[in-house]
């Protein structure tokens, strides 16, 4: 994953040439401060670039051109350093088509009271600036991140590396390929939808192989290879007594082995970074493959079962989102309710959780699957470490896609579970399972979910301002009756917004 090293953020600053050109000297100098500030905070995944001042709507039309051909630039911040008249700006933001951040921010950290004169408050006017600015993005209703912050505190670099971070895996999503192994799952709606208006709204492009097409790779696997991959398996995970040098289903390790050498290349073969499978279609497979998914997950690939090509988009877009983070992100399933005080779900899936998650070194192991009609099937089992994160997923409403996200907290469970051989977590969902439950069924969100404890809900909620989709947020202090009218006020909104276009 190389986005964050093959691309930058540009920074424009406005001005006007009404104060001279000593003055937009000055605001060039302290432009390329801040920037220079910015990237040597240390807290910045992706390089700034300062990209000059703009004072002209000519000037403004021409870098705002340029952004949205340049493929390394995934985002633009804009600041005012002086009053820059917002009608030069109209014609290059209605063009604009990437995500823009309003940095409301000074070159100065205070007034300088004993010294301040007009000059100095004709040079630095970014309070009055920054609203002239605002207003007319407001008025061609363009949706932009506002961080508002003196440029050399953390917080500030910190709010900018978060959106960073979203710009990053929204430019990823514009070109990311999803295979679908099979088709979605019989007459499952939620894991359906739209591919053409997800491609058009949201980026991503779907695609659809048979089966077959996988088995043909995985015919050309080579003995040698396999023995690599096992070698990788003994490094990294401790193995079951089935499972080791001439357990009793060391075969079984072997197929699994293969049939991961099969998807990795055949996901090579497409330039694809997510993919989705189903145990209905495993003709020509020795087993549902879901090590596979597993460890390609911890590389950053998305995962979606039962052909959720949607939630294997929202996986990839959270790995990207927290490339170089530690605290792990994966698919997810809603299994088993737990009721007894606030209430608590333990999440998990027939095999495929991404053993980022894990709490401690996993252990590969030889199960029998009750599904698919199968041999059994090889898969990494532990227990998610405890902490907070979000639980996000994407649903198709028809006219519109729906963003719903909740935050929970992952707890110890309560005891082991020695009958139950898969990966899982164990989680409250905010405020408590009564209401966060509820919350998400009168949403509509599904069984499926993309999760991380590395991203926030406003980077969730940045990404649907740079989608334009709704979001539906449910936290600690969530409650039906507020989730209800929002919902309904979202309705009216959209409609709205459909019948203004």
């Amino acid at each position: 994953m190389t986005i964050y090293e093959n691309n930058e953020i540009w920074f424009v600053t406005g001005a006007q040439l009404l104060y001279g050109g000593e003055t937009v000297k000055i605001v060039d100098s302290h432009s390329q401060a801040i920037v220079n500030g910015l990237n040597e905070s240390g807290r910045l995944p992706m390089n700034v670039v300062y990209k000059g001042t703009a004072n002209s709507a000519a000037e403004v039309a021409e870098v705002f051109a340029k952004a949205n051909v340049d493929p390394r630039c995934v985002g633009v911040i804009a600041w005012m350093h002086t009053f820059s008249p917002a009608k030069m700006w109209i014609h290059g933001l209605k063009s604009f088509q990437k995500p823009l951040l309003h940095l409301h921010t000074q070159f100065n950290r205070e007034i300088p009271w004993a010294d301040i004169d007009m000059d100095y408050m004709n040079l630095n006017q970014s309070a009055h600036g920054d609203r002239e600015f605002g207003h007319i993005v407001s008025r061609l209703r363009i949706n932009r991140k506002v961080v508002v912050g003196f440029w050399q505190e953390e917080s500030t670099a910190a709010q900018v590396a978060s959106w960073i971070r979203v710009c990053a895996a929204w430019a990823d999503q514009q070109n990311l390929k999803v295979v679908r192994f099979g088709d979605n799952m019989n007459n499952v709606a939620v894991t359906d939808g739209d591919k053409v208006e997800a491609e058009k709204v949201l980026g991503y492009h779907v695609d659809y192989y048979p089966i077959g097409d996988l088995a043909a790779v995985q015919a050309d696997v080579t003995d040698a290879q396999i023995a690599d991959l096992i070698a990788q398996y003994e490094d990294q995970y401790d193995l079951a007594p089935n499972a080791q040098k001439d357990g009793a289903d060391r075969n079984q390790v072997v197929e699994a082995a293969r049939e991961e050498l099969a998807i990795r290349q055949f996901l090579a073969d497409k330039g694809a970074f997510a993919f989705t499978t189903n145990f209905d279609a495993l003709h020509g497979m020795n087993q549902l493959p879901g090590l596979a998914s597993q460890r390609l997950m911890a590389e950053g690939y998305g995962f979606g079962a039962e052909g959720d090509w949607k939630t294997a988009a929202l996986v990839r877009l959270f790995k990207v989102m927290t490339k170089g983070l530690k605290n792990g992100s994966s698919f997810l399933e809603d299994y088993v309710l737990d009721f007894p005080g606030d209430g608590a779900i333990l999440q998990a899936h027939m095999l495929e959780v991404c053993p980022t998650i894990a709490s401690k070194k996993p252990r590969l192991e030889v199960h029998p699957l009750g599904i698919g009609g199968k041999a059994d099937p090889a898969r990494l089992v532990f227990t998610a470490h405890p902490g907070t994160g979000v639980a996000a997923t994407i649903i198709d409403l028809g006219a519109r896609f729906r963003m719903i996200v909740n935050k929970v907290q992952v707890l110890e469970p309560k005891a082991p579970l020695p009958k139950l051989p898969v990966a899982s977590a164990f989680w409250k969902p905010e405020p408590n399972l009564s209401v966060g439950a509820a919350s998400w069924i009168l949403a509509g969100g599904t069984h499926h979910t993309a999760f991380s404890y590395d991203i926030s809900v406003d980077q969730i909620a940045d990404y649907a301002d740079i989608a334009d989709i709704e979001l539906v947020v449910i936290d600690e202090s969530t409650t039906t009756r507020q989730i209800k009218r929002d919902l309904t006020l979202n309705d009216v909104a959209y409609m709205l917004k459909g019948a203004l276009k």
